[in-house]
Parts: C-alpha cells; structure tokens; sequence
C-alpha cells in the first residue's frame, strides 16, 4: 500500500492531524456535558469531578474493549468519529430530558441521576477506541514518509531543544526509535485536548453558549471523519484491513449517515441562535415553572444569551391557577434570570430596591461624603436608586458584558435611568476579591446585589473569608446590607449563613422587610428579607423622616427595627472558601405530586 493518502499527504501526517481533531472534540464534549450537569444540578466542584472521573474511566473501559475488534482498523474509526458525533448532541439533548419530562414520583432522584451520566459515558467508551486503533493504523503504515518541510524544520528544532533539556535529568538515546509511533500520536492527542480546552473557554462557550457548543464539536468530529475516509478510502475495492472500503452496502449506511449528520450539525451550527433559543427556552420554562404551584404559573423566554460568566434568560410568567393570583398584577410579569437565579421582576423590582437602597441610607448623610460600595448591580439599578441620594458610589461587577447590555435593554432602562452616566459613580469591572485586595478604601455602606446561593459557584460570596474583607473596609459606623432567604422556609441555610457572617466579626444585625402590593389589590404583602450587619457596636438606626416618600409610608414598621446580637447556632460549620458547607446552597424547585 502507498504510504501517501489520496491527496499526496503523507499518511502518518494525515492521521497525526486527525488525532489532534478528534481528541479537541472528546475533550469538548467533556467540557460541555460537566456545564450542562452543573447547570441542571449545580455544584461545579460535584459536577466536574464526577464528569471528568466517569470519562477518563469510560476511556480505559474503551481501550480495553479495542482488544474484541478485527484487522478492519480503518473501517472501525471511522464507524468510531460517526457514533461519537450521533451520541454526543444526542445525549446532550438526553439529559435536557429526563430533567424536564413528567416521569412518576416513585422513580427516585438518584435513578435519574445515573441516567442522566450515561451519555458521559458511551461518549468515553466510544473515545477510549479512538487512540488504539490510531497507534495501529500509524503502526502499520509502511514506509518513511516525511511531512512537509517547514513542519520538519520545526520538528527539528524542537526535537533538538528538548533532548538538551531531557539529557540532564534522563537516560536519553537521539537513534532510538521505539518510542517513535506512540509518543507522537499520544503528543497530537493531549495537544488535541489542550485546543479543546481553549476553544471551549474562550470560543465556544462565550461567543456561542452551551447548547451550541455540542452542535460546533459534532460537526467538527462529522468533518474528522469525512477527511478520513476521503483520504483513506480504496475506492470501493475490498479491503484486507489496511484501507478503508466505501463499496460495501454498511459501509455505504454510515457513510450516508456521516453525511447527513454533518448537513443537519451545519444547518444548526448556522442557525445556532435560533436553535439555543428553543432548546434554552424548552429547559428553562420547565425549570421556571417548577418553583411554583404546579398548574399554577407558566413561563415564556422572550430573550437569552450567555456571556462569559452567566447566562442572562428574559421571560414572561403568566397565571393559571384557579385562586386569586397573589404574585402579580394584570395577565403576566416581565422577569429577568441571571443563570439559575431570579434577577428581578416587574412585580417586585421597585421594592426590592427601595429595601436594599432607600431604608439604609436613611442612617447616613446623603451627601457626596458618604461612600457606598455596591458589589454585583449589573443592571445599573441600584445606582440609579444611589443617585437620587447623592452619595458617592463605586460598583464592583465582574460581568462587563451583561453591563454593556443592561445600558440599551429595553427592559432595564426604564429601572436604571441612564445611572451609569452618573458623574459620582466609579465602576470597576473586576471580580470583588481581586478590587478588595488592591484597594483600601473604607465605605460607610456595602450594598451586596448579587444572586442567591443556588449553587457551588457563589458560595465565596457566602464565606467568612469574603465578609472578613468587607469588614476590613467598613469606616466607623459602617454597615453591610444584603437581601437574604427566610429563615422559616430555608432553615440550613439561614443557621449557616448567620455562623458565616458571625465568625467574620459581625456581631450585630438588623432584619427588616420590604413592603409592596405585587397583585394592586390595594393591600402591601411582605416581600424580600433584608438584614443590616455591623462589626462593631451599631450607631444608628433607620430613620424613616430621613427617608423617601417609600420609606416614610412604611415609617411605622421600619421605627420597630432594632439592633440585635447576630445569632450563633451550635453544631453548624460556618462556610469558608476552604472548607465550604453546602447547607449554604438553596434549592426553589417544588416537587410534584404524580
């Protein structure tokens, strides 16, 4: 057999390229099944750690079943990149299922669990063939076939460059060659891994989203394989294991397949937008629905798209049920989703800025001698509230896309008002512990506006490391608000919370509500819980005469809120970026009745 491929490229050349190809798409499709597990059960250390763990085990469960297969090396490849291509968007699409579809209330969760990890691993047994059959097919191509030149000259010196290194640590050998077929397929493949890695982090999955992103890398594996068999086909002519035949009627079924999967994997990857929104609003309208009363509120996306540190979701939510709608007024309210968190609604956004900015500033000077930290605040709302106080602000938010966006959002900008023209207000686009550490200035008020702890990645925001530095830079008579979960309805999580914040110093707090009538019924309801927390003993209280028109109209209920001892509970851990305590995470979803 020729040791050049069809196209004159020599063939250990060809399948070096191919190996680096489909290793970028194994390595993807891990990428993306550990985000799209973290996303549908949260906890980014669980998720990545099971996902990464089942896959590598999956690709040694792969290489060992190699051993049943027959001489057809190339046939069984190429057979390989085809299913890796099917399963991999299939299983994606999998999971989106069993997390979504009406299944009996006896099946238990951990059932559901394991089923939504098999597509990790058929997709790693299928990767696990792909690196044995491409160390035989390099093995036993014949020949010195010799890349390019420019590719050799770099070969060469890199060659060179490392035996230098090598040598004075190793036994080295510059004439032996039998390491020669696997460490440069085993090279391609980690170089292959360590493209994927990349494109997924800065390509893939910012620019595109997730959903996406399993389509990009199907369709790159669908092009791996039609190079394949472009390069290595006999032609039709039978094949005693070192070619690949096209002329027999299976052979024909899984070329046709490829080529179908890869017209269809291009269609969607042109129409991705259109295909995440459905596929995005298929999931997310499920997930919204399910943190209501069941039959009682259904969910609209009118609008996503994912940055590179969330995925920002607009929707509509309407009423169904049969009793009087007690969450809003008229047929529907507008709301936006930062990842699995509720940002703000129609409904409740002005009281919840009212309760965040408005009662705590009545215990300052609203001047511009008052400095005020606003952490997190992307959609600029708080700042406008801060304006009409005039203090001076800084806001510390580490999305700067999704504050670009939140300028022009037809939504937001009836809230903000343009607030970040604000000519006293500093934005600093960075993560909130890298602006603690470079910068010293105290603040007499820490605004925390930032989402709730629904998974793993927030709890650093949740920990005493993360209060400690608040605390540090408190001037005297300086305080923390934050909005916070009820205590009656998410009780591990309010005990760990309070131990949190205790053992940062915070020895003092002070709970209030925000008041307002989300249905105008005429009657104001309680909406979010708010607590004030100081590390040393409080010197003020809230003031409604100093307030706003909001403030002095529930002035009777806030003259009632007093300072009092930060709780401690015995036999609860305190979280810490180190020692994380997971009773901090709060699950909204309510379970069905079947």
């Amino acid at each position: 057999m020729s040791d050049t491929t069809s196209s004159g490229l020599p063939e250990r050349t060809t399948l070096h390229g191919i190996a680096c190809i489909v290793a970028l798409c194994s390595f993807g499709y891990e990428l993306v099944y550990s985000e799209l597990l973290t996303v549908v059960y949260g906890g980014t250390v669980t998720q990545y750690g099971l996902t990464i763990g089942l896959f590598f085990s999956s690709l040694g469960v792969g290489s060992f079943l190699v051993r049943q297969f027959d001489d057809a090396r190339h046939s069984n490849f190429f057979r390989t990149e085809v299913y890796l291509a099917l399963s991999a968007p299939a299983g994606f699409l999998f999971i989106l299922w069993v997390n979504t579809a009406v299944l009996p209330q006896s099946l238990p969760d951990e059932v559901l669990q394991v089923a939504a990890r098999l597509p990790v691993v058929i997709v790693g047994v299928l990767s696990g063939f792909e690196l044995p059959l491409l160390l035989s097919m390099v093995d036993s191509e014949t020949g010195q076939s010799s890349p390019p030149g420019w590719v050799e000259r770099i070969g060469r010196a890199f060659e060179h460059g490392t035996y230098q290194v090598l040598s004075a640590v190793f036994r080295t050998d510059r004439e032996g060659t039998e390491y020669d077929t696997y460490s440069t397929v085993l090279a391609m493949d980690y170089l292959g891994g360590l493209f994927g890695a990349l494109a997924y982090v800065f390509v893939l999955y910012p620019r595109l989203g997730l959903i996406p992103s399993v389509f990009v890398l199907a369709l790159l594996n669908c092009l791996a394989a039609v190079l394949f068999v472009a390069q290595f086909s006999d032609g039709g002519r039978s094949t005693d294991g070192y070619g690949l035949s096209i002329g027999s009627p299976g052979h024909r079924v899984v070329l046709i397949t490829c080529l179908l999967l890869t017209a269809v994997y291009a269609g969607v990857v042109i129409q991705h937008q259109t295909v995440d929104d459905e596929l995005t609003g298929y999931y997310m309208e499920s997930l919204i629905e399910d943190e209501h009363p069941q039959d009682t509120v259904s969910a609209s996306i009118t609008g996503q798209y994912t940055t590179r540190n969330q995925q920002v979701v607009r929707y509509e939510r309407s009423w169904n049920g049969e009793s009087e709608n007690q969450l809003f007024a008229g047929e529907s309210d507008t709301c936006l989703r930062l990842d699995s968190a509720i940002q703000l609604c129609d409904s409740w956004a002005g009281s919840y800025h009212h309760g965040l900015v408005d009662v705590p500033m009545t215990m300052y000077e609203n001047s511009t001698q008052t400095e005020v930290l606003v952490v997190g605040g992307g959609d600029w709302i708080a700042a406008n509230y801060l304006r009409k106080h005039t203090v001076r602000v800084d806001q510390v938010d580490v999305d700067g896309e999704f504050m670009n966006r939140a300028k022009h959002s037809e939504f937001l900008e009836r809230y903000h008002d343009d607030a970040y023209e604000y000519d006293n207000l500093t934005v600093y686009e960075q993560d909130i512990y890298t602006y603690l550490q470079q910068h010293d200035r105290e603040y007499d008020l820490i605004l925390l506006d930032l989402p709730g702890a629904k998974s793993d990645d927030g709890l650093q925001l949740y920990s005493v490391e993360f209060y400690s530095m608040l605390a540090d830079r408190l001037a005297d008579g300086g305080t923390v608000v934050t909005w916070g979960y009820s205590g009656y309805t998410y009780g591990p999580h309010h005990k760990a919370y309070m131990n949190t914040v205790r053992e940062a110093g915070f020895d003092h707090r002070m709970g209030y509500y925000a008041y307002n009538d989300p249905n105008a019924d005429g009657t104001d309801q309680l909406g979010e819980r708010f607590f004030v927390f100081a590390p040393h003993e409080p010197q003020s209280t809230i003031v409604p005469a100093n307030g706003t028109e909001y403030v002095r109209t529930h002035g009777e209920q806030y003259r009632s809120v007093d300072w009092s001892e930060t709780p401690r509970y015995a036999g609860v851990e305190p979280n810490s970026v180190f020692d994380p305590n997971y009773d901090l995470i709060v699950e909204t979803k309510i379970k069905r009745d079947q």
